[in-house]
């Protein structure tokens, strides 16, 4: 299983989008300031997920958020569904 994630730094008050097949394992890396990119976001909070039967179906989504361009709608998305933790 894949899943499509986001992210949201409230101290740069940013959204992260990434894929990945262990969710739980990705969140810890992002928190734990391995990317030298999501470190300066530390503490990142999961905000919405995706699951995937196939790496390029997350990727592929991901790809669409990012090209969204538009915080509204990835805030409408969110807000709409929400996170659905395990």
């Amino acid at each position: 299983m894949y899943y499509t994630y986001i992210l949201f730094s409230k101290s740069r008050d940013r959204y992260y989008y990434g894929h990945c097949e262990d969710i739980k394992k990705r969140f810890n890396r992002h928190n734990s300031g391995i990317n030298p990119y999501t470190k300066v976001g530390i503490p990142w909070d999961l905000k919405y997920y995706e699951t995937f039967g196939t790496k390029s179906e997350a990727v592929k989504r991901e790809m669409e958020f990012k090209g969204w361009k538009s915080r509204i709608l990835i805030e409408k998305l969110i807000n709409q569904r929400g996170c659905r933790p395990d």
